[in-house]
């Protein structure tokens, strides 16, 4: 028996599935101990269940998800209205630092994936789907690079990919806190008071935000900012790609267009952008994106890739752990905030932001304040790091592709 259900109800699945995935994380302790996300959570549950019901021939059930499409733009255009040129001068030379060095990280994370990809006999895309575009790239790049790489006529890419970010989110909660700990108690490091005065990045976001308008106006006003980015990226995405032959997501140059439109913006004296509500829309827009992608990995496709996702997993770890301790630590000032930066760096670099913040918050309860960390690590993290990752990851798809 097969069930179908339409691109509508599907969209009203994705609904239910993340309410799930917040009620199971709000029950369970050690899923909020690893910042793992709702749609993550609520998508795998019903995603097994789909397993299980394929496998004992009880019932087939297929999904359009077809809307999440739409959803994916809106997510990484948010992000490219997030990405201000501006606040690189906050952070100063660190910060540059910082996002340079998650470039590279980047970099040696594809270098890794293909490499053992090619040495075990797979497809060199299928290790480029457990290098940067899941490990830097977290759910969301999974999601994303991977339903390209599936176009591209590799198989089980999604699963692969979101497989892997689900084993690296919990990884970078749980090597972050020791090696940050290591690193104090090694150098009998001391949080200093002299840059305690720096914003954070909720206090950015604040500043940005315009409540004197009346919301529903504001809120049209950012759709149509979306869209319109969205619109724009979308052809001159497709055009790049007829005229050059090189394979260029579509949700790549809508961020890209809104990256140009957010930093032109701030040039004008009444700056149309209100980061509150476009953080809100991206928010939104990632719950329903992730949960349509959870809930349809199709899990009885892993069972044969089990031994090399372990092995690249495994690797990839253990080379951001030595990468933050030899060089993260040493690049970004050998002092404190260095330390609780490399917590952030391991979290995010691994997983996604919110582990970063986590990693870095469980260590400064202890050890006192980093106000440079919290304003470096989220901002590189959220928004920069994508200008960066995206060209290497997709240079290395049209590379082996």
């Amino acid at each position: 028996m097969i069930l179908k259900f339409s691109a509508v109800t599907t969209l009203f699945l994705a609904c239910i599935v993340y309410m799930l995935g917040v009620y199971v994380v709000r029950k369970v302790n050690l899923l909020q101990r690893f910042f793992i996300p709702e749609p993550v959570v609520g998508g795998l549950i019903v995603a097994i269940i789909i397993t299980i019901l394929k496998s004992t021939g009880l019932l087939a059930i297929e999904l359009d998800t077809s809307l999440q499409t739409i959803f994916m733009l809106a997510f990484f255009t948010t992000i490219g209205l997030g990405a201000s040129f501006k606040l690189l001068k906050l952070g100063g030379k660190v910060l540059i630092a910082y996002w340079l060095l998650c470039g590279f990280l980047a970099l040696a994370q594809n270098v890794i994936g293909v490499s053992i990809a090619k040495l075990m006999g797979l497809d060199p895309l299928l290790g480029v789907m457990v290098g940067a575009v899941s490990m830097e790239g977290g759910h969301g790049g999974a999601a994303a690079f991977g339903q390209t790489i599936q176009d591209l006529g590799v198989n089980s890419a999604v699963s692969i990919g979101l497989a892997a970010a689900t084993f690296g989110l919990i990884a970078g909660g749980l090597v972050g806190g020791p090696v940050v700990k290591h690193l104090i108690n090694k150098h009998n490091l001391k949080p200093s008071p002299r840059e305690y005065d720096l914003p954070s990045v909720d206090e950015l976001v604040a500043k940005n935000a315009k409540p004197e308008r009346n919301f529903t106006t504001l809120l049209f006003i950012q759709m149509t900012i979306i869209t319109g980015c969205m619109a724009v990226g979308g052809y001159l995405g497709s055009t790049f790609s007829e005229l050059t032959g090189f394979a260029l997501p579509g949700y790549v140059g809508a961020m890209f267009v809104a990256v140009i439109f957010r930093n032109i913006s701030e040039s004008f004296r009444d700056n149309l952008i209100d980061m509150d509500v476009i953080t809100k829309v991206g928010d939104f827009s990632l719950g329903i994106f992730l949960s349509m992608a959870l809930m349809s990995i199709k899990l009885w496709e892993l069972y044969s890739l089990a031994l090399p996702l372990f092995v690249i997993i495994s690797v990839q770890i253990l080379f951001i752990i030595l990468l933050a301790i030899w060089v993260g630590f040493r690049v970004l000032g050998k002092d404190y905030d260095a330390a609780i930066m490399v917590g952030g760096f391991l979290g995010h670099g691994l997983g996604a932001t919110p582990n970063a913040i986590a990693n870095m918050d469980a260590v400064t309860r202890k050890f006192g304040a980093s106000p440079k960390a919290f304003l470096i690590v989220p901002l590189v993290g959220a928004f920069l790091i994508d200008l960066l990752a995206l060209p290497i990851i997709i240079t290395t798809i049209n590379i082996f592709s």
